[in-house]
Order: C-alpha cells, then sequence, then structure tokens
C-alpha cells in the first residue's frame, strides 16, 4: 500500500485520538476566531447592547408604577427578572450560527485542519459567554443609572451576575443542539422561540407570582427560571444563598449532562 493511502487514515486516527490538552487548546484557538468575528461584524452585538436598555427603560416605565407604586421601588424587582430574560435569550445565538456555519461549510473545511474535531463546537459556546457577559453587565449599569441600589453589595451582585451566565452557558447546549439537527437557522430559531419565550414571560421576572391567576401560579413556581430569578434576587438584593440558587445549579448541571453529550454526538455525526 502506497503511502499517499495511509497519510489520511493516520491523520484521521490522530484527529480521533487528541489529548484533552490539545483540545483544550484548539477549543480556546475557536473561541478567539469567534471573538474575531465580532470584531469584525460588531453588528452581532446588536441585540446584547440595544436589549437590554431597550427593555430595562421599557418594562421599568411601564409597569413600575402599576405593580410597586413607582419606578425606585419596582428597580429591585424587575432589574434581576430583566437581568435573567436578556441573558438567557440572548443564548439563543448559539445555535443559530452554529447553524449558519455548517449551512456555509465552514465546519466542513474545518475537518480537514488537525484540530480535535469537537474544538469548533467547544470554542463557539465558550466565545458566546462574552456576549453574556456583556449583556450582564450593561443591564446592571442601567439598572444603577436608574436608581437600583442593590443591597447585597458589589460581591454578591457579582455573583448573581456570574450565575446567570453559567445559566445561559449550560442552556446554550439545548440550542446549539437544536443547531446541529435543525434544517436552517431560521428553524433553530422559531423553534428556540417556542421554548424559551413562554419560560421567561411565565415566570415571576416581571411581577409578583401572587397577582396571577391560581391555575397559573403553580407553573410559575416549579418554572425553572421562576427559581433562577428568585436567586439573583436574593443575591443582589439582600446578599443571601438560598434554597433557588441550589435548584439552579442542580438545573445546570442536569442540563450539561443531559444535552452536551446529545450535541456532540449528533454534531460528530454530522462532521
Amino acid at each position: 500500500m502506497s503511502s499517499t493511502s495511509i497519510k489520511p487514515a493516520s491523520q484521521r486516527h490522530l484527529k480521533n485520538h487528541t489529548s484533552i490538552g490539545q483540545t483544550i487548546r484548539n477549543s480556546l484557538t475557536m473561541a478567539y476566531r469567534g471573538l474575531l468575528r465580532i470584531k469584525r461584524t460588531p453588528e452581532q452585538l446588536f441585540d446584547v447592547t440595544f436589549q437590554p436598555i431597550i427593555f430595562t427603560l421599557m418594562f421599568t416605565y411601564i409597569f413600575g408604577g402599576a405593580i410597586s407604586g413607582n419606578v425606585i421601588n419596582y428597580l429591585p424587582v424587575i432589574i434581576p427578572g430583566i437581568l435573567v430574560q436578556t441573558v438567557i435569550t440572548t443564548s439563543i445565538v448559539t445555535g443559530v450560527q452554529l447553524r449558519e456555519d455548517m449551512d456555509k461549510g465552514v465546519f466542513d473545511r474545518f475537518k480537514s485542519l488537525p484540530i480535535a474535531r469537537i474544538a469548533p463546537l467547544a470554542g463557539a459556546l465558550l466565545a458566546d459567554t462574552i456576549r453574556y457577559t456583556i449583556a450582564t453587565v450593561l443591564t446592571l449599569t442601567m439598572g444603577y443609572i436608574m436608581g437600583y441600589q442593590p443591597g447585597g453589595g458589589l460581591g454578591y451582585v457579582a455573583l448573581a451576575g456570574v450565575l446567570v451566565i453559567v445559566c445561559s452557558w449550560a442552556i446554550s447546549w439545548i440550542f446549539a443542539f437544536f443547531g446541529v439537527i435543525a434544517r436552517t437557522a431560521s428553524s433553530v430559531q422559531g423553534i428556540s422561540m417556542i421554548v424559551l419565550f413562554p419560560l421567561t414571560f411565565l415566570s415571576n421576572a416581571f411581577v409578583p407570582v401572587d397577582t396571577m391567576p391560581g391555575w397559573l401560579q403553580w407553573f410559575v413556581n416549579i418554572n425553572p427560571i421562576s427559581h433562577l430569578v428568585t436567586a439573583v434576587r436574593d443575591l443582589a438584593n439582600h446578599g443571601t444563598v438560598g434554597t433557588d440558587l441550589t435548584i439552579s445549579l442542580i438545573g445546570v448541571a442536569v442540563i450539561v449532562a443531559v444535552f452536551a453529550p446529545l450535541t456532540v454526538r449528533a454534531y460528530m455525526r454530522r462532521t
């Protein structure tokens, strides 16, 4: 057998047996590629720059007087809710961009490179944490400008922000799975909206649960978004750690444990 026929097989063998260290390095390189793409097309950040500002202003001034009597009293309620809603909604972009890259043949070109096969997927999910961080900082900054004074202090506010980012990263695995198995980017976005919007709006993010009809309260109380919003409020407003934080972290572990293997398996079959 000639050397030319042996070489491709040996390359495939090496790609399938890359070390953990090489996989991490390749994933970081792919994440850096994602950051460069954002730098070259900054309009990709419109959703994480304008949405926190617009949503915070809109919801605060529309519902503030009706729910809490005035805007200042409503800020401790709405800012954690807007933070969770905005950042988690941003995670939809992960699946959409993944599907777009696969449709454009970008991942086909990655297959010819001597890198870990999982690196492009892991790098894309890692790069999107920058988007979540931007949305988190802008939402909290906007709230501060409007008069939000979190009682938990800077440390607990930062911890609340990290919690939201971690939860959004975990949820992005769900949308990444949709991105791999769906046929078009528009279908990924449509499916994601159908899943996520009812969860975010049918929660305690914007209004107290006790103001809702009884038949709706049971769903809101078991909604994982409600647990996350309550955990963020406890941290930011009071500097306390409650059972909702534990429930949120358990949810993160379950989502990653279920959807990370599913996404990786589906991605490997496609690439």
